[in-house]
């Protein structure tokens, strides 16, 4: 049974937002009203807008951090008695991050979907144990996908890390990003490589594509934010440095640009890259296991800056290899629709519905 109703959380500050909007849109169009409560810092001007477009979304600003934000869990405390306060008149909870489900009573239902974790982004980019001081972050996202009647995750390859993170003895539904359609853009592509990204997160690999930039004949533009929130930030000195974009600008960068390139090694799904193939980019990723699985046959891989600087200057070099790759990725991204999502989503709300009522009845 579809939910009426769904208090959905988000955040402002990485790719959830975009998630988040996108999803709630979906969900409008199959008559679902959704109260979206963004954590965090708080949206700007232009974010606001996009959710004030929606015709059965509306916005709560919930003072409340996001838990890599925070030193210890004491600082969420609050959270799950202000989460089940909002949520009155609601039908399920759609929490986009598995530490908000921790500590939550009552009967509705819980959806946990992990865009990323903090055990899984230490065991890729570092492969060892978790430092101490981040073991009560392990331990709240253990609770929150406990709680939970449904995990979630946007890939088979986050998903298999979770269940090995977690040690999850439930099941992991699979549910795959999408992208919103934008028009096509005639023309000529024009001489640069484009990227984008949270830049101040290691995870995404700005040194990478900083290293490979000083070696590549094109210019690289990296869109997004250098300094992260409250802590350390990225300074590129080779790749010139955009800052953080519109949506709308972004898109229409992407429809320009001769290469989209993507240098993460950490990337449970990898947004950014699905909206760049759906304007027709050719795509460079990072060989990483969810870059493969998604788009394996339609992407050229690299695994450092020499790689990275060697495959721009080379696809830039073949142009009718540029177009055919580029309308590869167009065609793969045409897999990755809101209505493909929006299946699989109501599935998984089916299933946290069907959990949540078997809890009831064994309680």
């Amino acid at each position: 049974m579809t939910p009426r109703r769904v208090l959905m959380t988000v955040d402002a500050v990485g790719g959830v937002w975009r998630y988040g909007v996108d999803l709630c849109r979906a969900l409008n169009g199959a008559g679902v009203e959704v109260l979206l409560v963004c954590l965090g810092p708080a949206p700007n001007a232009g974010q606001r807008a996009e959710v004030a477009a929606l015709r059965a979304t509306h916005l709560q600003l919930l003072d409340a951090p996001l838990d890599w934000m925070v030193e210890d869990p004491a600082a969420l405390a609050a959270l799950p008695g202000q989460l089940e306060d909002l949520a009155a008149g609601c039908d399920l909870l759609h929490l986009n991050l598995p530490t908000q489900a921790a500590g939550l009573g009552g009967r509705r239902p819980v959806v946990a979907v992990s865009h990323s974790c903090v055990v899984t982004w230490w065991a890729m980019m570092r492969g060892t144990p978790l430092p101490k001081g981040w073991a009560w972050q392990k331990a709240l996202n253990a609770r929150g996908l406990a709680r939970a009647d449904a995990v979630v995750a946007p890939s088979m390859s986050h998903a298999a890390a979770l269940r090995e993170a977690y040690a999850l003895a439930c099941p992991v539904h699979v549910v795959p990003n999408a992208v919103e359609a934008a028009p096509q853009a005639a023309g000529l592509r024009e001489s640069f490589v484009l990227a984008a990204g949270r830049w101040w997160d290691e995870g995404k690999g700005a040194a990478l594509l900083d290293a490979a930039a000083a070696r590549s004949t094109l210019p690289v533009l990296a869109a997004g934010d250098c300094d992260g929130p409250g802590g350390p930030g990225f300074e590129f000195r080779h790749a010139r440095t955009l800052g953080p974009l519109t949506h709308t600008a972004l898109r229409g960068l992407m429809q320009r640009c001769a290469i989209f390139a993507s240098p993460s090694q950490y990337e449970p799904f990898g947004l950014a890259a699905l909206e760049a193939a759906q304007g027709g980019a050719p795509l460079l990723l990072a060989e990483i296991p969810t870059y493969r699985e998604i788009w394996d046959g339609a992407a050229l891989f690299a695994r450092d800056a020499p790689g990275f600087a060697a495959t721009i200057d080379a696809l830039f070099a073949d142009a009718p290899l540029r177009a055919a790759l580029g309308a590869q990725a167009r065609a793969r991204a045409e897999r990755y629709t809101s209505g493909r999502q929006l299946c699989a989503l109501l599935a998984a709300y089916a299933s946290s519905a069907a959990a949540s009522s078997s809890s009831s009845l064994v309680d």
